[in-house]
């Protein structure tokens, strides 16, 4: 992607460009995927199979943007702090490519793109795009108060799912809550051990994470709330009646999730963060099961 900005651009354009591909994490999708997977899982039950051309693009391209637009306000909120961080040095603000005026003018332009997405669809999901926003925008600062601030990011990455359902439904069931439940636990989850591999640097710096705040109990921590987010995943494929794609990926992720328990015990920074990556399969995973339900259903 880079390259092609150097071909098609002037020298200090392709410069630019990059810096501000960089802010957005354009080169590094983990985040969106762990923000689109729990969408998908809404919206697929919600429509009982798949959602249609216009809800699935508004909100493929809107978790993209936001997603962006939430890195973006991260390191304008952390410019202070980055450059003290081993795994942040290098980011635009830490090395000092980027200006606060840029970061806010680009978190605004990638919102705005955002909300043309939703153009398209009903009343409720435009309002219930207001706290979404708010979530997303707030959430970089609350590390420097709030104990969890995962808990809190768990609500940002949640939100997509009542959205989901009001742009199929024009309502938000009990379904869409239990899912939402069950995302918070799993974001609070992945995002602790994302916590562990920079638990060194977060305490020299002062900032707060919950990784820090569970101390020598944050892997029990992690996989307490693993525990519940599967248990909250039976009890919603439960709810669906699921048929034997759903049921087949529970084992295949409590697996997985024994599998982090053993590497993020290590504590290695690098490690945990590699830890932290895998997530995204157990994100794909219960989308499998889930669109795999439905066309076992249909067929």
């Amino acid at each position: 992607m880079f390259a092609l900005l150097s071909k098609y651009l002037s020298p200090a354009a392709a410069e630019k460009a990059t810096v501000y591909l960089q802010l957005m994490r354009a080169d590094k999708p983990i985040g969106t995927l762990l923000l689109l997977w729990p969408t998908y899982w809404a919206m697929w039950i919600a429509a009982k199979g798949y959602p249609g051309h216009t809800v699935f693009a508004a909100f493929t391209a809107g978790v993209f943007l936001m997603r962006s637009a939430g890195c973006v306000i991260n390191d304008y909120a952390d410019r202070d702090f980055d450059g003290a961080v081993e795994r942040t040095r290098n980011r635009p603000f830490a090395r000092g490519a980027v200006s606060r005026k840029e970061a806010l003018l680009l978190t605004a332009a990638l919102c705005l793109l955002a909300a043309l997405c939703i153009l398209p669809l009903n009343r409720l999901t435009w309002l219930m795009s207001l706290p979404a926003l708010f979530l997303a925008m707030s959430y970089p600062f609350t590390k420097r108060f709030f104990p969890i601030p995962q808990l809190y990011l768990g609500l940002a990455f949640s939100f997509g799912i009542p959205m989901a359902f009001a742009a199929v439904t024009d309502s938000v069931p009990a379904t869409a809550w239990l899912i939402f439940a069950a995302n918070m636990l799993w974001t609070l989850a992945y995002d602790t051990i994302y916590a562990m591999a920079d638990k060194e640097d977060d305490l020299k710096i002062g900032i707060r994470t919950s990784a820090i705040t569970f101390g020598r109990h944050d892997l029990t921590a992690v996989m307490l709330c693993h525990a519940g987010f599967t248990l909250l995943m039976v009890v919603l494929g439960l709810h669906i009646h699921a048929t034997w794609p759903y049921w087949l990926m529970l084992p295949v992720t409590v697996w997985w999730q024994y599998g982090q328990y053993l590497t993020a015990g290590t504590r290695n920074r690098q490690v945990c963060f590699h830890t932290f990556l895998g997530n995204s399969r157990i994100g794909m995973a219960w989308f499998l099961g889930i669109a795999g339900h439905y066309l076992w259903l249909g067929a």
